[in-house]
């Protein structure tokens, strides 16, 4: 999906783990242009529709995500709270019963962000905090250490200004 936005993506040291192919992602900064994600994409993808929703902001043009209304019965409703937290940061976002038209690129500000204690939605706020201008304070992200422990610390080592209660 992010090379079809023309995102600048190399993958090295490409490998099974687990049964799932992983590799180690070069990408270097650019602009970014809408597209259509679903269908067969869509099973492949399914988790990263939140950060994909993120990035989606930040491209220039409509950029649609279809046939993913398996989100709305994940461990929250996906859909609808990345829609509402993105347009609480300022972003265009329609809903669809399916998925997300989200139009770009928009300059995103803080909010106040519930993540309904969904980790991939904490994580996916959390990233839009870090490109959005002033603070941005989100809720219910505890459960971010289900996938990813060291989530906060990762983002500190970037550099990211990260506090938790």
């Amino acid at each position: 999906a992010l090379l079809q936005m023309g995102a600048a993506v190399t993958v090295t040291n490409q490998r099974d783990q687990a049964g799932e192919t992983v590799g180690d992602l070069h990408v270097q900064p650019g602009p970014l242009q809408a597209t259509i994600v679903g269908g067969a994409q869509i099973p492949c993808l399914i988790d990263e529709v939140p950060i994909l929703a993120v990035v989606a902001t930040q491209a220039e043009g409509a950029t649609e995500i279809r046939d993913a209304a398996e989100l709305r019965v994940k461990e929250s409703d996906r859909l609808a709270l990345m829609a509402d937290g993105l347009r609480a940061m300022g972003a265009e976002v329609r809903e669809l019963t399916d998925g997300l038209v989200i139009t770009g690129p928009t300059p995103l500000h803080g909010a106040t962000l519930d993540a309904a204690q969904d980790h991939r939605i904490a994580m996916s706020f959390a990233v839009a905090g870090l490109i959005a201008k002033g603070e941005t304070l989100i809720t219910g992200a505890e459960a971010v250490d289900t996938s990813f422990p060291g989530f906060v610390s990762a983002l500190r080592s970037l550099g990211a200004d990260v506090e938790t209660a």
